[in-house]
């Protein structure tokens, strides 16, 4: 399974990289290889858009790294699986897409997914990811088509994915010294391995499903939204939104911890940061500004489809 899941990897990169470039219709991604000192390496692919493009920063990454497993992942394991013996907690192996895309526009939200594969020696395997939508405005409309469209994918496998992995989404992209949500959420699942009536070729079917919707659901949800005005106002909340997104991410985000505790490559792991971003002390939206309703929405549990 292993090398099938790699292969598939590295091809929805290409296709991924491939769908992003028709649909700014300017920029092109750069690729630069690396190697991790401890075993493994990866492709970063980074888009940089010109201005006729929507993309203003965004990167596709593939990994698969390898080596002497570190403390805090053992313990992870452990919980999964008391009953393992010590030596095979020994060597890990890691596998994954990452994607996060800053566009110009504050009417085009940014996304984030991720697909990964994690095995321990024989004994222990799953696979994890999630894909969520982060709106500077929140447009009701495309939250619902958003969810709506994760929901057909999660029902034609199981009928609990839907609902288990919209609350785990809620759960996890959650800001808790702000008490929001970073977005509108999406789905989030992790440790996915066999259970009654479920092999890990049903868990990769529902994982290659979840990463090749993203284009068509993306390219939608851009094409509604990349010709919007924007004013002053509106890229200054834009940037205070983006601010809120890098605290997610440098506080609370697995993957990022995950890669930078393994030795992963720095550049690489925190191209999710936003080009541009701001802090402004105790902001205050207007009342019953876009602002304002926006923040009404960032909140668990809303039932978007």
């Amino acid at each position: 399974m292993q090398e099938e899941v790699e292969a598939w990897l590295k091809g929805l990169q290409d296709a991924i990289c491939t769908g992003l470039e028709t649909l700014d219709g300017a920029a092109r991604f750069r690729e630069d290889t690396w190697k991790r000192e401890g075993g493994g390496g990866g492709r970063s692919r980074i888009i940089e858009s010109m201005d006729s493009g929507f993309i203003e920063k965004g990167g596709v990454n593939y990994s698969a790294v390898y080596g002497t497993t570190p403390d805090f992942l053992r313990k992870e394991v452990r919980q999964l699986k008391p009953d393992l013996p010590d030596s095979s907690t020994e060597i890990f192996f890691a596998t994954g897409v990452s994607l996060v895309i800053h566009p110009y526009n504050p009417w085009v939200p940014i996304v984030h997914m991720n697909v990964r594969y994690f095995r321990l020696n024989e004994e222990v395997q799953w696979f994890g990811g999630g894909i969520d939508l982060t709106p500077v405005f929140v447009v009701e409309d495309d939250a619902r088509y958003f969810h709506s469209q994760l929901k057909k994918v999660c029902d034609r496998h199981q009928p609990n994915y839907y609902p288990e992995f919209k609350k785990g989404a809620d759960d996890y992209f959650y800001i808790r010294h702000r008490d929001e949500t970073r977005g509108v959420g999406g789905i989030f699942f992790d440790k996915l391995t066999t259970a009654p009536g479920i092999s890990m070729d049903d868990r990769f079917r529902f994982l290659r499903e979840v990463g090749e919707l993203f284009i068509p659901v993306y390219s939608e949800i851009v094409n509604r939204n990349r010709a919007h005005t924007v004013n002053a106002d509106e890229k200054e909340w834009q940037l205070l939104r983006r601010g809120r997104y890098a605290e997610f991410n440098l506080v609370y985000d697995r993957g990022t911890r995950f890669g930078l505790e393994t030795g992963g490559r720095t550049e690489s792991i925190l191209m999710s940061l936003p080009p541009l971003a701001k802090w402004t002390y105790d902001f205050q939206p207007e009342k019953n500004s876009g602002q304002e309703k926006t923040l009404a929405f960032l909140k668990k549990g809303i039932d978007w489809a």
